[in-house]
């Protein structure tokens, strides 16, 4: 998985076996819901021991449950329109089970509340057991694969519009392609985005209905949203739907929310990552 800043961290046996090197020195996020000041090889190692340790990310004990992490993350925004059904359901990933397809809020926030960009992953069979349990369905239980095209073209055959979480601009072009051959609506969520280029950066605003900021200098440069959620490391609704998702997703949350009309992106320079890349 990559975490804090990008940086790719490889797990076996419940061990952290090999740690690389992160993008960016200082989040924001992390800094307030972990105290982490500066990132290094070994904050980040660190963080996956504790998501190990208290959510059993790549363990038997994988929690598939949880509270809201933040405000306004892609799983919280997911399981909010899921739950007010703007949409049916959503295609996402997790650990020791790779891509899976749910209408069950409260599992599409365990699954996605504590992870960051998943690369691979192996099956683990009381994962599997326990997204099934919860209405769960697991794309490749055999091999655990991530690929959320397929994962698109199953929750066709179970829905008419429904949200799906990408990494890069070319899985989010071949779904906007999907829409019309399979005739569904799909909200099409851009993730973990630290690091992606300039021409993938607006292919992938040309087609997103939500992206996150992350550490992205290029998404913060380009971006034109219809709404901003957060300041710091910002959700970004680009289209109708995407805006109408996220104001939803603000009724649920449970503090004071200023609503104003201004030029956006609004991007304290304070309070971005360091460095942007």
């Amino acid at each position: 998985m990559e975490l804090l800043g990008k940086t790719r961290v490889k797990v076996k046996d419940e061990r952290v076996v090999e740690t690389g090197v992160p993008l960016i020195r200082w989040c924001p996020l992390f800094d307030k819901v972990r105290g982490i000041k500066e990132i290094t090889p070994e904050a980040a190692a660190a963080n996956m021991v504790f998501r190990m340790k208290e959510h059993g990310m790549f363990t038997p004990r994988r929690k598939l449950e949880m509270d809201v992490f933040v405000g306004f993350g892609a799983s919280e925004v997911m399981m909010t329109a899921t739950s007010r059904r703007l949409i049916d359901g959503a295609v996402t990933v997790c650990d020791g089970a790779g891509t899976v397809i749910t209408s069950n809020p409260s599992l599409i926030q365990g699954m996605g509340g504590w992870i960051s960009g998943l690369v691979s992953t192996d099956p683990i069979p009381e994962v599997l057991a326990g997204i099934e349990e919860r209405g769960g369905v697991v794309l490749d239980p055999e091999t655990a694969k991530i690929d959320q095209v397929a994962g698109a073209k199953l929750a066709s055959e179970m829905w008419s519009r429904f949200a799906v979480t990408v990494a890069d601009m070319e899985a989010a072009e071949r779904l906007r392609d999907l829409e019309e051959e399979l005739k569904v609506r799909i909200l099409i969520v851009g993730v973990h985005l630290t690091g992606i280029g300039e021409e993938e950066a607006e292919r992938l605003l040309a087609c997103a209905d939500i992206v996150t900021g992350c550490a992205s200098r290029y998404i913060r440069e380009k971006v034109r949203p219809l709404v901003q959620v957060g300041t710091a490391v910002p959700l970004f609704g680009l289209t109708g739907w995407g805006k109408e998702v996220l104001v939803e997703r603000a009724k649920e949350v449970d503090r004071p929310i200023l609503i104003n009309t201004m030029p956006l992106p609004v991007l304290p320079e304070n309070k971005q990552p360091r460095p942007l890349v």
